[in-house]
C-alpha cells in the first residue's frame, strides 16, 4: 500500500499541486470485483480545497488514472454501516449514494477518520457521520503520511500530515495581541532575530517568576497534601461502611427472593385451582342431562303432541350432551366415561322405542286408508293422504335426531315406510285407473268390446277388431260422398266429438289427480326423512345409481356416509320410484286403451301429457314425477307417430270403384277432419312442432295419393279428380290457416287451377269439332310458311270449304252442343264440392276466347270475303245463361 500511495502522489497528485492524505482500496458493492482507490487530498495553495478522488488502474497498462473527483463540501453523509461489528462496507452520499466495500476494515476506519478530521478542520462539521464508533471519532489517530524521498517534491516530505494536524489558525484576539506586541518593539519587522531574542529574554523572566512563585507556595502545598491524606482516610471509612451496607442488602435480597418464589407458588396453585374448577364446570354444564329429559326419553308419550314435543327436546338435549367437544384428557376421566355410556344406553333405548312406535303408525295408516277406498271406487279421485302426512310430520325432528344418532334404525324405518306405502298406493292407484277405464268405455260390457277384460285393465285384441270401410259405388252422389275410406283406428266413424271430449276430460283428470299426489308425497318424504331436495350431501359420487328394492336401500349408505347414492335428491327419487312403481305401467295401459278406442285420442294425450311434463320439469327436472311423465310421453309420442304412419300406409293401399265417379276422396276428407281436430286440440300447445312435422308428412302423402287415384280413375276424368280434390284441399288449408302448410296451400291452388283449365280446354274441343279441325289446319299451313292471305288459295282451306264448315254450326246446333256439354260436365262433377257453375263459367270464357280467335283468323286469312260465324258472342252468353238456368 505504501508503494501505491507513493506512486499515486508522484504521478497523479503532485502535478496537480495536491497532497494525498489518506487512501483506501475499494470496489463497488454488489457488482463484479473491479478494484479502485478512494483518495482524500488537499491543495497546496490557499484557499485550501479538499477533495475525494477516485483513481483506477488503466485497462491498457500498469499506470493509474484519475477517474472522478468530488469536493468534500458536497459530501452529505458518511455511513459506516455498523458501529460495533467490523464491516468493510460504507456509503458516501454525494449527489447520489455511492456504496463501497473496502479491502479491510482498518483501511476503511483510517479513511473515515481522515474525512472526519478534514471535516472538523475545513468544513466546520457540515458532514453527518452515522454508524461510526464514537471511540473512533474521539481518539482519532493522527493521519500520517509515508515519507517521500528527497528530490521529488518537498511538499510531500515526512511530517506533512503532522504539520497539518498541529497547525491552527489565529483568532482575532490573538492577532490583535501579536500586533500590539510587535508595535511595542521597533525592530519586530526590520530585525526578526532581535525581536525573537527580546521575546526569549522576556520568556526567561516569566519562567523565573513562575518558579519563585511555586517555591513560595510550598507551605500551602504541604497543607494541601495533609488535607488530601485526611480525605483519603475518610474515604476508606466510607468504603468500609458501604461494604457492610452491601452485605446487609445482600441478605435482604436473598430474603426477598425467597418471598417472591413463595408468592409464585401460591399464584400457581391458585391458577391451577381456577382451571380445575373451570374444567369441572364445563363438564357439569355440558354433560349433565336433566331428570325431566331422562324421564321423557324413557317413558315419554309418543302419541300426544305435548309428549312428542317433550321427547324432541329431550332427544336434542341428549344429542348435545353426546356431541360435546371434550378437551384433551377429558376422555380419560372415569366419570366422563360413565356419563358417555349412560348417554349411549339412553339413546339406544329411545331409538328402539321411537322406531317401534313409528312402525306401528305406518301399519295402522295402511289399515285406516284401506277402509276409505270404497268411497272413491265410483269417483275418479284419489284418496287424500294429507291427514296422515300431517300426523307424521310431528315426528320430523325426531326422525332427524334418529338419522344423526342411529342411522341403522333410520334406514330400517325408511324401508318399512316404503314397503307399507307402496302396497297401499298400489291398491289405490289400480282402483283409480280401473274407474278411469270404465268411464272411458262407458260400461264394463262396452269395455269388453274394446278388449278390456277383468279388473286388471289389460287390453286384448288388435286393430283388426274394427271393420275396414271401402268406397261403395252408387249413383246417388250424396251416399257416395258420405262413404269414407277406412284408415284403421284413426277413423272417428265409431265415436263422435262428444266421446273424444269425454276421453280428454277423463285423461286430464287422471293426470291432475296423480300430479298433486306425487308432489305431496315427495314433499312429505323430504320433510319427514330430512332429505334436502336441492342440496347435495357429502359423499363419494358414482356414475350409476343402484336400483332400489325392498332391501337395497341399506346399500346406499355405509356407516352413515353415502356410498352409492350421490345426493339426498337421488335418494328421494329412489324412494318415490319404489312407492309409486305402479304408476308408469298403469298409465301405459290407460294410453293403450285410449289409443285402441280411437287413435285420434293420441292427439289429446300428446297435448295433455306434454303440458304436465313441462309443468313438472319447471318445478324439478330430475324429480320422480318429471321422469315418469317423461317416459310415458315417449310412449304417447310413439302412438302419435304410429297413427300418422297408419294413415299414410292406408293412403297407399286405397282402392276405388271402377263403376262410379270418384268425387272427393275419403282420405282427403279425413285429412280435413284430422286437421280441424288437431288445430282445436293443439291450440297454444307446447308440442306444436310434432304436429307440424305430421302435417308435412300427411299432406305430401295426400298429394301423392290423389295423383295416383286420378291416374287410375276410369269413370271420372283425371283432370276432374285432380281439380275437385285439390280445390277441397286448398279450401281446407285456407279455412284452417295452418302456417306450416302455406307452401302446400299455394301448390294445391296451382294444381286446382291447372287441371280446371286443362279440363275446360279438353271439353270445349267437342261442341265445334269440325270447326276446330278446320282452323287447326289453317294454323298448321301458316306455321309451314304460307302467308295468311294466301291460305284461302289452298284447295282444302278455300272460302267455299270455310262456308261449308260454318254452315254446319248454326246457332241452334251450337246451343245443342253446349247443352250436351253442360250435361256431361254435370255428370263428371260431384255435388259436395259445388264446382259446376265455376267450371261452366270458365267454359263460357274459353268458348268466347275461341270464338274471337276464329274471327281473327277469318279476318287475316280471308280478308274481304265477308264470311262470319252464324252466331255472335252475345248469342254465346245467352245460350250459356239459358242452359245454366234450365238445369
Amino acid at each position: 500500500m505504501t508503494a501505491i500511495k507513493h506512486a499515486l502522489q508522484r504521478d497523479i497528485f503532485t502535478p496537480n499541486d495536491e497532497r494525498l492524505l489518506s487512501i483506501v482500496n475499494v470496489c463497488k458493492a454488489g457488482k463484479k470485483k473491479r478494484n479502485c482507490f478512494l483518495c482524500a487530498t488537499v491543495t497546496t495553495e490557499r484557499p485550501v480545497q479538499v477533495n475525494v478522488v477516485k483513481v483506477k488502474k488503466s485497462d491498457k497498462g500498469d499506470f493509474y488514472k484519475r477517474q472522478t473527483a468530488w469536493a468534500l463540501r458536497d459530501l452529505a453523509v458518511v455511513d459506516a454501516k455498523d458501529a460495533v461489528k467490523e464491516n468493510p462496507e460504507f456509503d458516501l452520499h454525494f449527489d447520489k449514494v455511492y456504496k463501497w466495500v473496502a479491502s479491510s476494515t482498518v483501511e476503511k476506519n483510517t479513511f473515515i477518520s481522515c474525512i472526519w478530521k478534514l471535516n472538523q478542520r475545513y468544513l466546520r462539521k457540515k458532514i453527518d457521520f452515522i454508524n461510526v464508533s464514537s471511540q473512533l471519532l474521539e481518539e482519532l489517530p493522527k493521519v500520517t503520511e509515508e515519507s517521500v524521498p528527497s528530490g521529488e517534491n518537498q511538499s510531500v516530505a515526512g511530517g506533512d500530515e503532522e504539520a497539518v494536524d498541529e497547525y491552527q489558525e489565529l483568532n482575532a484576539r490573538e492577532e490583535q495581541d501579536i500586533e500590539i506586541m510587535m508595535e511595542g518593539c521597533e525592530c519586530a519587522i526590520s530585525n526578526a532575530e532581535a525581536f525573537a531574542e527580546k521575546l526569549s529574554r522576556e520568556l526567561q523572566v516569566l519562567d523565573g517568576a513562575n518558579i519563585q512563585s511555586i517555591m513560595a507556595s510550598e507551605k500551602q502545598v504541604n497543607i494541601l497534601m495533609k488535607l488530601l491524606d485526611e480525605a483519603l482516610k475518610e474515604v476508606d471509612q466510607i468504603e468500609i461502611k458501604l461494604s457492610s451496607y452491601e452485605e446487609m442488602l445482600q441478605s435482604v435480597k436473598e430474603q426477598m427472593d425467597q418471598i417472591s418464589e413463595s408468592n409464585h407458588l401460591i399464584h400457581l396453585s391458585y391458577t391451577n385451582n381456577v382451571k380445575l374448577l373451570s374444567e369441572i364446570e364445563y363438564l357439569v354444564n355440558h354433560m349433565d342431562l336433566a331428570k325431566g329429559h331422562i324421564k321423557a326419553l324413557q317413558e315419554g308419550d309418543l302419541t300426544s303432541s305435548r309428549g312428542i314435543e317433550a321427547c324432541t327436546n329431550a332427544a336434542d338435549a341428549l344429542l348435545q350432551c353426546m356431541n360435546v367437544a371434550l378437551r384433551p384428557g377429558h376422555d380419560m376421566l372415569h366419570a366422563v366415561k360413565q356419563q358417555q355410556q349412560r348417554f349411549s344406553d339412553l339413546r339406544e333405548q329411545f331409538a328402539r322405542r321411537l322406531t317401534s312406535h313409528l312402525n306401528s303408525v305406518f301399519v295402522q295408516q295402511g289399515h285406516d286408508q284401506s277402509s276409505t277406498l270404497a268411497q272413491h271406487s265410483v269417483e275418479l279421485t284419489l284418496p287424500n293422504h294429507h291427514p296422515f302426512h300431517r300426523d307424521l310430520l310431528r315426528y320430523a325432528k325426531l326422525m332427524e335426531w334418529l338419522k344423526n344418532t342411529d342411522y341403522g334404525k333410520y334406514e330400517g324405518l325408511t324401508k318399512n315406510y316404503m314397503d307399507y306405502l307402496s302396497r297401499l298406493y298400489e291398491r289405490e292407484i289400480k282402483d283409480f285407473f280401473e274407474v278411469a277405464k270404465i268411464k272411458m268405455t262407458g260400461t264394463t260390457k262396452e269395455g269388453k268390446k274394446f278388449g278390456l277384460h277383468g279388473s286388471s285393465g289389460k287390453l286384448t285384441g288388435s286393430t283388426s277388431s274394427l271393420n275396414k270401410l271401402s268406397v261403395q259405388s252408387s249413383g246417388n252422389r250424396r251416399s257416395q260422398s258420405s262413404s269414407l275410406l277406412d284408415m284403421g283406428n284413426m277413423s272417428a266413424s265409431d265415436l263422435d266429438v262428444a266421446d273424444r271430449t269425454k276421453f280428454d276430460k277423463i285423461f286430464e283428470q287422471v293426470l291432475s289427480e296423480l300430479e298433486p299426489l306425487c308432489l305431496a308425497e315427495q314433499d312429505f318424504i323430504s320433510k319427514f326423512f330430512k332429505l334436502q331436495q336441492h342440496q347435495n350431501v357429502s359423499g363419494t359420487t358414482t356414475n350409476e345409481t343402484e336400483e332400489m328394492d325392498g332391501g337395497n336401500l341399506s346399500r346406499s349408505y355405509m356407516s352413515g356416509v353415502p356410498q352409492t347414492v350421490s345426493s339426498e335428491k337421488d335418494m328421494i327419487r329412489q324412494m318415490m320410484t319404489k312407492i309409486f312403481r305402479c304408476i308408469e305401467p298403469e298409465l301405459n295401459n290407460l294410453i293403450a286403451l285410449g289409443d285402441k278406442i280411437d287413435s285420434f285420442n293420441s292427439l289429446y294425450m300428446l297435448v295433455k301429457m306434454s303440458h304436465h311434463v313441462w309443468t313438472a320439469q319447471n318445478v324439478d327436472p330430475a324429480s320422480f314425477l318429471s321422469t315418469t311423465l317423461g317416459n310415458v310421453l315417449v310412449t304417447v309420442k310413439r302412438n302419435f307417430d304410429k297413427c300418422i304412419s297408419n294413415q299414410m300406409k292406408q293412403m297407399d293401399e286405397v282402392k276405388i270403384s271402377k263403376k262410379s265417379k270418384v268425387g272427393i276422396l275419403p282420405f282427403v276428407a279425413e285429412f280435413e277432419e284430422f286437421a280441424a281436430l288437431a288445430e282445436s286440440i293443439f291450440k297454444n300447445a307446447e308440442r306444436r312442432g310434432d304436429l307440424d312435422k305430421a302435417y308435412i308428412k300427411l299432406i305430401r302423402a295426400v298429394f301423392i295419393s290423389v295423383e295416383k287415384v286420378a291416374n287410375e280413375s276410369q269413370k271420372t276424368p283425371r283432370d276432374v279428380v285432380m281439380m275437385e280434390n285439390f280445390h277441397h284441399i286448398f279450401a281446407t288449408l285456407s279455412r284452417l290457416k295452418i302456417s306450416c302448410l302455406e307452401a302446400e296451400k299455394k301448390e294445391a291452388k296451382l294444381k286446382y287451377t291447372e287441371h280446371l283449365q286443362s279440363y275446360v280446354v279438353y271439353s270445349l274441343g267437342q261442341p265445334l269439332e269440325k270447326l276446330n279441325h278446320f282452323f287447326e289446319g289453317v294454323e298448321a299451313r301458316v306455321a309451314q310458311g304460307i302467308r295468311e292471305e294466301e291460305v284461302s288459295y289452298q284447295l282444302a282451306f278455300n272460302k267455299q270449304e270455310l262456308r261449308k264448315v260454318i254452315k254446319e254450326y248454326p246457332g241452334k246446333e251450337v246451343k245443342k252442343g253446349l247443352d250436351n256439354l253442360y250435361k256431361k260436365v254435370d255428370k263428371h262433377l260431384c255435388e259436395e264440392e259445388n264446382l259446376l257453375q265455376v267450371v261452366w263459367h270458365s267454359m263460357q270464357d274459353e268458348f268466347i276466347r275461341q270464338y274471337k280467335h276464329f274471327e281473327g283468323l277469318i279476318a287475316r286469312c280471308y280478308p274481304g270475303s265477308g264470311i262470319t260465324m252464324e252466331f255472335t258472342i252475345q248469342d254465346i252468353l245467352d245460350y250459356c245463361s239459358s242452359i245454366a238456368q234450365s238445369h
